[in-house]
């Protein structure tokens, strides 16, 4: 009878010990860091400090969307997974990787890091994605067990009744790990800037979903058994017309490609010409700093990759770059903020704020890198990450409970 119970306990240990945890990442796209401190968001408020706040998420360069939702869930710098921009060329396949192009974004060949739903379901976690760039990709091992092609038109409530009906499945069939996206602060921010009211009614909004999911997982009796990590690619700065600059008036004769106009613009031309084209703008820089692909800073990591243009232009916070074409369309619509600058600069952070189990309790801390996520989240499941990744652990593990 002795030799049972124990068997019995040894069973009911060996289940316990080996449960995983439950992680929901969430994005706010283009929710600058400052945001959480216009005294808006109380539920965003009461959610951190009850666990972790970063001063700011600094992303990559550069600090566009796409590229920074997969540093995020792979560990890489865009340079090295891949995706180096929300619009790019493989000049020998004749393709063209953009964010409106469904069949692109799905296409796998372009991804070349593993994001953390691969890495999870490697290790038999079941995972999930209410909208997550990359989770789309066609080949049925590459995304998650469950996810949701991305509809913009989808009501943000739909996203978060999405995400409980996941958890309210059996347990055998439930995923682990879940993400969950919504893109207010991002388009507001654009068409009205960062300090408008708009933006200011987007974090309201937002503020609104967290408590509504949190109402949402207390009614399924699982707010105490999930782990949240909100998070945001990027932030977002002003671009008034003033700021403009057109950069094929000053290289009008040497038949340019200008590709992507705005914070950083890529520069494409015939191979002869490309020192030349460099020469000229970097004889006219003003407010812009030019680049040979290969003469790309350091600190930006971006010049390993093939499809990074021979010249690279990096506009100085707040100022757009353009050719004739969005030129004359900049006079009819133009966005009253922007995002893609130079990642150190702080207008273009976002935010890191986390709570569960796994996390301190009101721990406050300084800004820590998209790219350390991946390695945080390997650590939470007890995972090993992919050994060719750029985030580091020792960076960020101070955010757990001491074990």
């Amino acid at each position: 009878m002795f030799k049972k119970f124990l068997f019995v306990l040894f069973i009911s240990f060996t289940l316990i010990a080996g449960e995983k945890p439950y992680v929901l990442l969430i994005s706010f796209d283009g929710f600058r860091w400052d945001y959480l401190d216009r005294g808006l968001s109380p539920n965003i408020e009461k959610f951190y400090n009850d666990g972790i706040r970063a001063m700011s998420l600094q992303p990559c360069f550069p600090s566009k969307t796409f590229p920074n939702h997969y540093s995020i869930i792979t560990g890489m710098y865009p340079e090295n997974h891949g995706i180096i921009s929300n619009y790019f060329k493989d000049i020998k396949r004749n393709q063209v990787y953009r964010l409106g192009d469904s069949a692109q974004v799905r296409n796998s060949e372009w991804y070349l890091g593993e994001a953390f739903w691969e890495t999870a379901e490697r290790n038999r976690i079941k995972t999930a994605s209410y909208f997550w760039p990359g989770s789309e990709v066609h080949l049925s091992y590459r995304h998650p067990s469950y996810f949701m092609e991305y509809n913009q038109q989808t009501p943000y409530k739909d996203r978060v009744d999405g995400v409980i009906n996941w958890l309210k499945l059996p347990k055998e069939k439930r995923p682990h790990f879940i993400t969950l996206y919504f893109e207010d602060t991002d388009n507001t921010g654009h068409d009205f800037g960062p300090d408008s009211k708009e933006v200011n009614e987007s974090i309201v909004r937002l503020d609104n979903i967290v408590k509504y999911l949190d109402e949402s997982l207390k009614s399924i009796n699982f707010r105490d058994s999930i782990n949240i990590i909100i998070v945001s690619d990027h932030g977002m700065t002003s671009t008034p017309k003033e700021k403009i600059i057109n950069i094929e008036s000053i290289v009008p004769d040497f038949g340019c490609k200008f590709i992507e106009p705005g914070p950083v613009m890529k520069i494409e031309c015939d191979i002869n010409k490309i020192e030349a084209v460099y020469q000229k703008l970097n004889q006219n820089e003003n407010h812009y700093r030019v680049f040979r692909r290969e003469d790309v800073p350091d600190y930006f990591h971006y010049s390993k990759n093939p499809f990074i243009s021979p010249i690279i232009i990096v506009a100085d916070l707040g100022y757009s770059l353009v050719d004739n074409r969005t030129m004359k369309r900049s006079v009819e619509k133009w966005s009253l903020g922007n995002h893609g600058f130079d990642n150190h600069a702080s207008d273009m952070h976002g935010i890191f704020v986390a709570n569960g189990s796994m996390f301190r309790k009101n721990y406050k801390t300084g800004s820590v890198l998209n790219i350390d996520i991946y390695p945080l989240l390997c650590k939470i499941f007890d995972i090993f990450p992919r050994a060719n990744i750029d985030g580091d652990l020792s960076r960020i593990k101070f955010i757990l409970k001491e074990e």
